[in-house]
């Protein structure tokens, strides 16, 4: 269901159509704004233009490195359940050898 959503970034009101729930837009938008206005009152000089792109920059550099962050943990992922199924066959084939070993001490009592 397509919600309609009205928020204000830097004093600019929009309305967006979204999937999304207005409250998470919202909460979005409002940290677009924090974002942007700290810029600008860290660079008195910048034009809310100029923000906007540094901040965009600034959260598809985040992005970007999240991405990679997950991809590296998926690998690791990947690498535990190979050693996890590397250990079970370990597992599986020392049982089947202690089994054999346990027949051969019972054959050599008997």
């Amino acid at each position: 269901m397509m919600n309609r959503v009205k928020v204000v970034i830097c004093g600019k009101t929009y309305t967006i159509q979204t999937e999304e729930s207005p409250s998470y837009l919202v909460k979005l938008s409002k940290e677009l704004d924090k974002r942007i206005n700290d810029f600008m009152d860290q660079n008195e000089s910048a034009s809310v233009t100029t923000a906007a792109v540094m901040v965009a920059l600034e959260l598809m550099d985040e992005s970007a490195k999240n991405v990679a962050d997950v991809d590296h943990i998926r690998a690791q992922i990947k690498g535990y359940v190979e050693e996890a199924s590397k250990a079970q066959r370990e597992l599986a084939q020392l049982k089947k050898e202690n089994e054999e070993l346990a027949g051969k001490l019972e054959e050599s009592k008997a």
